[in-house]
Protein backbone atom coordinates (compact mmCIF):
# COMPACT_ATOMS: atom_id res chain seq x y z
CA UNK A 1 0.00 0.00 0.00
CA UNK A 2 1.28 3.48 -0.77
CA UNK A 3 1.81 6.03 1.99
CA UNK A 4 -0.74 8.31 0.29
CA UNK A 5 -3.42 5.58 0.29
CA UNK A 6 -2.82 5.04 4.00
CA UNK A 7 -2.93 8.79 4.73
CA UNK A 8 -6.16 9.13 2.76
CA UNK A 9 -7.75 6.33 4.79
CA UNK A 10 -6.52 7.75 8.10
CA UNK A 11 -7.96 11.17 7.25
CA UNK A 12 -11.39 9.72 8.06
CA UNK A 13 -10.35 8.91 11.64
CA UNK A 14 -10.90 11.75 14.10
CA UNK A 15 -8.16 12.28 16.66
CA UNK A 16 -7.93 14.53 19.69
CA UNK A 17 -5.28 17.22 19.25
CA UNK A 18 -2.50 17.68 21.80
CA UNK A 19 0.72 19.59 22.22
CA UNK A 20 3.49 17.34 23.47
CA UNK A 21 6.13 19.44 25.21
CA UNK A 22 9.39 19.18 27.11
CA UNK A 23 12.25 21.48 28.10
CA UNK A 24 16.00 21.23 28.38
CA UNK A 25 18.02 23.84 30.27
CA UNK A 26 14.99 26.13 30.35
CA UNK A 27 14.44 25.96 26.58
CA UNK A 28 10.98 24.55 25.78
CA UNK A 29 10.26 22.37 22.75
CA UNK A 30 7.03 20.87 21.48
CA UNK A 31 4.93 19.57 18.63
CA UNK A 32 1.28 18.97 17.74
CA UNK A 33 0.23 15.33 18.04
CA UNK A 34 -2.84 13.19 17.44
CA UNK A 35 -1.06 9.85 17.90
CA UNK A 36 -1.54 9.81 21.67
CA UNK A 37 -3.22 7.07 23.70
CA UNK A 38 -3.78 5.84 27.24
CA UNK A 39 -1.85 2.63 27.92
CA UNK A 40 -2.78 1.70 31.48
CA UNK A 41 -4.38 3.10 34.63
CA UNK A 42 -2.33 0.97 37.09
CA UNK A 43 0.13 2.57 36.90
CA UNK A 44 -1.23 5.38 34.74
CA UNK A 45 0.68 5.49 31.46
CA UNK A 46 0.35 7.34 28.16
CA UNK A 47 1.80 6.62 24.71
CA UNK A 48 3.05 9.26 22.28
CA UNK A 49 4.09 8.39 18.72
CA UNK A 50 6.67 10.98 17.67
CA UNK A 51 8.66 11.48 14.48
CA UNK A 52 12.11 9.99 15.06
CA UNK A 53 13.77 12.92 13.25
CA UNK A 54 12.15 15.57 15.45
CA UNK A 55 14.45 17.60 17.71
CA UNK A 56 11.68 17.56 20.32
CA UNK A 57 11.64 13.76 20.25
CA UNK A 58 15.38 13.73 20.92
CA UNK A 59 14.91 16.20 23.78
CA UNK A 60 12.16 14.06 25.34
CA UNK A 61 14.44 11.03 25.27
CA UNK A 62 17.34 13.04 26.74
CA UNK A 63 15.36 14.71 29.54
CA UNK A 64 13.14 11.73 30.32
CA UNK A 65 10.02 13.85 30.69
CA UNK A 66 7.19 15.33 28.65
CA UNK A 67 3.73 16.79 28.98
CA UNK A 68 0.63 16.05 26.94
CA UNK A 69 -1.58 19.15 26.69
CA UNK A 70 -5.05 18.45 25.25
CA UNK A 71 -6.36 21.36 23.20
CA UNK A 72 -9.78 23.02 23.08
CA UNK A 73 -11.52 23.98 19.83
CA UNK A 74 -10.46 27.61 20.15
CA UNK A 75 -6.79 26.51 20.21
CA UNK A 76 -6.66 25.55 16.51
CA UNK A 77 -4.23 28.41 15.74
CA UNK A 78 -1.89 27.15 18.46
CA UNK A 79 -2.08 23.64 16.99
CA UNK A 80 -1.03 25.10 13.62
CA UNK A 81 1.98 26.81 15.23
CA UNK A 82 3.18 23.63 16.94
CA UNK A 83 2.55 21.62 13.76
CA UNK A 84 5.16 23.79 12.06
CA UNK A 85 2.72 25.28 9.56
CA UNK A 86 3.32 28.94 10.43
CA UNK A 87 7.09 29.18 10.22
CA UNK A 88 7.43 29.73 13.98
CA UNK A 89 10.18 27.48 15.33
CA UNK A 90 11.72 26.40 18.63
CA UNK A 91 11.00 28.23 21.86
CA UNK A 92 9.19 31.01 19.94
CA UNK A 93 6.23 28.62 19.61
CA UNK A 94 5.60 29.04 23.34
CA UNK A 95 5.24 32.84 23.18
CA UNK A 96 1.62 32.81 21.94
CA UNK A 97 0.15 31.47 25.22
CA UNK A 98 0.87 31.22 28.95
CA UNK A 99 2.84 28.16 30.04
CA UNK A 100 3.72 26.86 33.49
CA UNK A 101 6.23 24.25 34.57
CA UNK A 102 5.24 20.83 35.94
CA UNK A 103 6.94 18.71 38.61
CA UNK A 104 8.99 16.90 35.95
CA UNK A 105 10.14 20.19 34.44
CA UNK A 106 7.94 19.81 31.36
CA UNK A 107 5.93 22.83 30.15
CA UNK A 108 2.18 22.97 30.84
CA UNK A 109 -0.24 24.97 28.71
CA UNK A 110 -2.29 26.98 31.22
CA UNK A 111 -5.46 26.82 29.09
CA UNK A 112 -5.28 23.09 28.20
CA UNK A 113 -8.37 20.95 28.73
CA UNK A 114 -6.11 18.54 30.60
CA UNK A 115 -2.35 18.19 30.99
CA UNK A 116 -0.57 14.92 31.73
CA UNK A 117 2.88 15.22 33.34
CA UNK A 118 4.89 12.17 32.29
CA UNK A 119 8.24 10.49 32.95
CA UNK A 120 9.56 8.30 30.14
CA UNK A 121 9.52 4.60 31.08
CA UNK A 122 10.19 3.09 27.67
CA UNK A 123 10.80 4.03 24.06
CA UNK A 124 10.72 1.87 20.97
CA UNK A 125 11.05 2.30 17.24
CA UNK A 126 8.37 1.70 14.61
CA UNK A 127 9.28 2.71 11.05
CA UNK A 128 9.71 6.52 11.01
CA UNK A 129 8.54 7.06 14.58
CA UNK A 130 9.52 6.59 18.21
CA UNK A 131 6.89 5.04 20.49
CA UNK A 132 7.36 6.79 23.81
CA UNK A 133 5.57 5.50 26.91
CA UNK A 134 5.41 7.76 29.92
CA UNK A 135 4.19 7.13 33.43
CA UNK A 136 1.76 9.88 34.42
CA UNK A 137 3.03 11.46 37.64
CA UNK A 138 0.39 14.21 37.79
CA UNK A 139 -2.69 15.48 35.98
CA UNK A 140 -3.88 19.06 35.73
CA UNK A 141 -7.50 19.51 34.62
CA UNK A 142 -8.65 22.76 33.04
CA UNK A 143 -12.01 24.25 32.22
CA UNK A 144 -14.55 22.10 30.38
CA UNK A 145 -14.75 23.27 26.78
CA UNK A 146 -15.21 21.77 23.32
CA UNK A 147 -12.24 19.59 22.39
CA UNK A 148 -10.20 20.13 19.24
CA UNK A 149 -10.06 17.15 16.87
CA UNK A 150 -8.32 16.58 13.54
CA UNK A 151 -10.38 14.90 10.82
CA UNK A 152 -10.54 15.16 7.03
CA UNK A 153 -7.23 17.09 7.15
CA UNK A 154 -8.77 19.92 9.17
CA UNK A 155 -9.14 20.98 12.78
CA UNK A 156 -12.71 20.71 14.04
CA UNK A 157 -14.60 20.95 17.32
CA UNK A 158 -16.43 18.15 19.05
Amino acid sequence: MSPQTFRDAMSHVAGAVHIVATARDGAPAGFTATAVAAVSDQPPMMLVCANADSETTATILETGNFSINTLAFEDAALAEIFAGRTGVRGAARFEAERWGVLATGAPALERALVTFDCRVVSAGVAATHRLIVGEVVAVREGLRRRALVYRERAFQGT
